[in-house]
């Protein structure tokens, strides 16, 4: 389920607008996270390391850090342990994530917009749909009882 990174003049640009330099680790990690999809960074290092084995996890970490501040990636909460990286996208969406397969699929966020809509008007509350996943049980799991 992996995204093309943004286009290398698009995102070095924002870089060098915010004063960064476009170095050969924050290329690799945002490869990296376009090639993946949905990865923790301990995936990411992984994948970085395959090309470039010097670069350690809390590079990476200040990295995803980085790019995330800058708009070229974003994470989402999908579950207990560490959060997982992604390319943002045009498309609004929702992760529904399967308790018992751990499977992740992608609905688009007009689904919850009720819900949304009444945290809005009754709370005040604006709701970030993509940073956080709907927890339960896929079709799949559902009729095979898992």
């Amino acid at each position: 389920m992996g995204r093309s990174a943004p286009a290398g003049d698009d995102w070095q640009a924002q870089l060098r607008a915010r004063g960064y330099r476009l170095t050969p680790q924050r290329q690799l990690v945002l490869a990296a996270v376009g090639e993946l999809g949905h990865a923790t960074p301990e995936e990411i290092a992984t994948a970085v390391q395959q090309t470039a084995t010097s670069v350690n996890i809390s590079t990476v970490y200040r990295t995803l850090e980085l790019l995330e501040e800058l708009g070229l990636l974003q994470h989402t909460h999908m579950g207990h342990g560490a959060p997982t990286y992604s390319i943002p996208t045009d498309d609004d969406h929702v992760h529904l994530v399967c308790r018992d397969c751990g499977g992740v699929q992608e609905v688009d966020s007009s689904l919850l917009a009720d819900v949304v809509g009444r945290l809005s008007s009754e709370r005040g509350f604006t709701v970030d749909v993509g940073h956080f996943a709907v927890f339960g049980r896929c079709a799949a799991c559902a009729v095979t009882g898992s």
